[in-house]
Order: structure tokens, then sequence, then C-alpha cells
């Protein structure tokens, strides 16, 4: 992309670009409030840094960098405040996608996530991360698996089960109505936590020992 491209036109293919991935779905007011308490603006997460943000832009149009998780009603691009934390973990923009990809044991995988993560959709996450996205892999799918183990019902699994639950709970936001547009339906934190809970209520020993 040439680097004489107007600012308009950047934010205009950002947001293409946007909706190509996540579909035209309107946001609410409690939506535009949700993402303002969890997210930044771009351009203010870039003049608090130093950083130009049609730099950035151009970055997440060529791939390099995460395209923002959610577009605000008036159209500001909202993005984490750690956007660049990996970036920086990884050495710089440059090096971060062999980084990232290197933290799965093989190679498709890996780029499938990164793909994922270049979305902007892991708005799942409070710390997007490889460490963090496996961590949930992992556990949406025990908590998936768990209703099959042997000693389901039982106080002890039940335990397990909540423990999963909870170490889940801790690392997911509270998402917004329109992520289940989105995304199509419910969310991780629908099924995987609230859903779970409501069928499998702690016993009084557990839920008194958890405070």
């Amino acid at each position: 992309m040439p680097d004489n491209v107007p600012e308009s036109d950047l934010r205009r293919r950002v947001a293409a670009r946007f909706r190509e991935v996540n579909g035209d779905h309107p946001m609410t007011a409690a939506d535009d409030a949700y993402v303002s308490a969890q997210f930044v603006p771009l351009d203010e997460l870039c003049a608090a840094g130093g950083r130009e943000a049609d730099d950035v832009r151009r970055l997440m149009l060529a791939r390099r960098l995460p395209l923002p998780g959610y577009l605000r009603s008036d159209g500001a691009e909202m993005v984490p405040r750690d956007l660049f934390a990996l970036a920086e973990r990884a050495g710089g923009v440059d090096l971060l996608e062999g980084w990232f990809v290197a933290h799965w044991d093989d190679e498709p995988t890996g780029r499938a996530e990164w793909d994922a993560y270049l979305s902007g959709q892991y708005v799942c996450l409070h710390a997007v991360t490889p460490e963090t996205i496996r961590r949930k892999e992992y556990l949406t799918g025990a908590i998936g698996a768990a209703e099959n183990a042997p000693d389901a019902g039982t106080a002890g699994w039940t335990e397990r089960l909540h423990a999963l639950v909870d170490e889940l709970d801790a690392l997911e936001p509270a998402f917004t109505a329109y992520d289940r547009l989105r995304f199509g339906g419910p969310t991780s934190r629908d099924t995987c936590v609230d859903a779970v809970r409501a069928r499998h209520p702690r016993s009084g020993t557990a839920a008194s020992l958890a405070g």
C-alpha cells in the first residue's frame, strides 16, 4: 500500500476489512458503553505512546498487527490497551509472526491461530497471548468433556469442574450483545461458564470455600 494514502482512506480500509471479518452489525448504546470500558480508541492509544495511528493502520492492513476488536458506533477503532505488547515481547513487529507461530507444536495450527489473532476477534480474553489462547482452548475442551467423565455428578467431579470454570471465568471478559451477532450464537462464557454453573451448582461446602 502506498505510504501517501490519506488517513481517511486508511480508516475506511480498516473499517471495510473489519466488516469483511465480522459482518455489518449495529452497535447499541450498551455495546458502546461496554467497549469503551474494556478497550481504547486507536488514535488515543497511539497518541499516548508516541506512535502514528496511520502507521498502525498500515500494519493492520498488511496483516502484521491485529484488526480492531470493535468499531464503536461513532466509528472509533477500539483496540486493547496492550495492542503492542506481543510485538514488544517478540522483539518487534517484523519478528512477531514467527515468534507467535512458534508457540504451537505444529506449524499449521500456529498459522491458523495467527490468522485468528490478526482478525481482532480474540476479544474473548482479557490478555491475548499465545499462553492464554492455548489455556482457553484447553479449558473449554476440558469443560465440554467433563460431563462424560465416569464420576460425573459426584462431589469431587463438581469441585474439579468448577475449578476449570473459575479459571476460564478469570481469563474472559463479560462480552456484549454485539459479540453474539458477529459470532452467530452464544459466546464461550455463555456455554462454558454461565450455562455450566446453572446446570451444576456448587455444593454448599464448595460454595462456602469459594467465598
